[in-house]
């Protein structure tokens, strides 16, 4: 069976599943394989579920008039979403960066949505099963706009990722230091996320692009593009007040002042992605102050939660070198009496991992922080205080019920096996 007469029974349906949790009647269901199970299997439970069709790869779970059968599930859907691609006239935004591009999709579709019908990638489905499933949740007859979020962590992953979404636009939030076991290097990393900007550029699309980082203006020479920033020469300029726990920034042009409920000015940049966007689309300046000032962060990224006497700066969904080091110095900028960092291991760094852990011990020495916790076998052989540095949770959960100052502000931060979200629970019963 081809993609176009595939495409034709998906058109039936309107709608893709890969989980027969989320099912709905009448949907295609894909059952894709892992390292750890067959999707294969849940085929007639999806039909049972009230799946339309069912897409599978091994032909004993064949059901008569119910099954496509492939090659491969997952090159079918995504060949089946390249192909849905195809048909949408729209502009589309990628979004792609080694820190906060889920951040600053978020706020894309806060500001755009104000003036377009927009679909942008669901939590941080940005890989390469997530970006197929938000192209063919796009409606072509009712979408007018869509945002999609890339994430990557081998080389060549962005470059797939363009080949099926097809961005006529782009974003790149920063290309700093992560996955670098997979990647295998810094220069890795820039290869990979530069792909967004290429592919970008081949369709004559339009970048915005942050004026005050170099690199990024470097990869996008020779391009159409809108630049944002704290520069006097960007397109779109801003100023950030670094001293606040809320970022809050001011547009001189338009002589606004926007505080948002983000915490650290490290998501001054993202904000003003969305702002050069909301400007380049039309969207009216009121309409975009009211967006980043109404936006509210979720899932343990950038949030401030009060606890007892406690502030705490919640950016515990993940960690890297680059967004910690931005964190620590956020935390060490802010006006505050008693400041705290609780640090988990930051993961997937191969060689590096040892002397990134350092820096981040050294970062803590050599900023204002008043009290830390590191949390990670990876901290063990750092220059921390061996009394600082835990590596089994329940014995750090009880030194910070018996050492934590009253009234401190706390920073929670460590990569998402870390589960550093936990510390939450500590501090309500302390």
């Amino acid at each position: 069976m081809s993609i176009q007469d595939i495409y034709n029974l998906y058109l039936q349906c309107g709608s893709v599943c890969t989980d027969t949790r989320q099912l709905k009647a009448g949907t295609m269901f894909f059952c894709l394989k892992g390292e750890n199970f067959n999707g294969n299997k849940f085929a007639q439970d999806a039909i049972s579920k009230g799946a339309r069709y069912v897409v599978i790869d091994e032909p004993e779970y064949a059901i008569e008039g119910k099954t496509i059968l492939t090659d491969n599930v997952l090159e079918t859907l995504q060949a089946l979403a390249q192909h849905h691609r195809k048909q949408l006239h729209i502009p589309v935004i990628g979004v792609t960066g080694t820190n906060g591009k889920t951040t600053t999709k978020e706020l894309l579709y806060a500001v755009l949505s104000r003036k377009y019908k927009v679909v942008a990638t669901q939590g941080n489905l940005n890989n390469h099963i997530g970006v197929p499933l938000t192209l063919l949740g796009i409606n072509a007859h009712d979408t007018q706009l869509a945002i999609v979020e890339m994430g990557a962590n081998h080389r060549g992953e962005i470059a797939q990722l363009c080949e099926i979404s097809r961005p006529n636009y782009g974003v790149i939030t920063n290309i700093g230091k992560a996955h670098i076991e997979g990647f295998g290097s810094v220069e890795g990393i820039i290869e990979t996320k530069r792909a967004l900007y290429d592919y970008v550029i081949k369709v004559n699309g339009t970048l915005f692009v942050n004026h005050s980082d170099d690199l990024l203006m470097q990869l996008a020479q020779e391009c159409t593009c809108l630049t944002y920033g704290n520069s006097k020469e960007a397109d779109v300029m801003g100023v950030c007040n670094t001293k606040k726990m809320y970022m809050t920034f001011k547009l001189p042009q338009f002589n606004r002042t926007i505080s948002t409920q983000l915490t650290g000015s490290y998501n001054f940049n993202n904000a003003m992605a969305a702002v050069a966007a909301g400007l380049h689309f039309g969207v009216d300046i009121e309409d975009i102050v009211y967006a980043l000032i109404s936006y509210q962060p979720t899932n343990n990224r950038s949030q401030v939660e009060s606890i007892g006497n406690y502030t705490v700066i919640v950016d515990a969904y993940n960690a890297n070198p680059s967004s910690m080091y931005a964190a620590i110095t956020n935390m060490s900028g802010l006006k505050a009496d008693n400041k705290v960092v609780i640090l988990g291991a930051m993961r997937e760094l191969g060689a590096e991992s040892e002397a990134e852990h350092e820096k981040v011990v050294r970062m803590v020495k050599d900023n204002a922080i008043d009290q830390a916790y590191f949390f990670g076998d990876e901290y063990v052989k750092t220059s921390a205080d061996p009394k600082d540095v835990y590596t089994d949770f329940d014995v750090m959960s009880q030194s910070i019920k018996q050492t934590l100052k009253p009234y401190s502000t706390i920073l929670l931060k460590g990569s998402r096996s870390m589960k550093m979200e936990r510390v939450l629970e500590v501090l309500k019963h302390e």
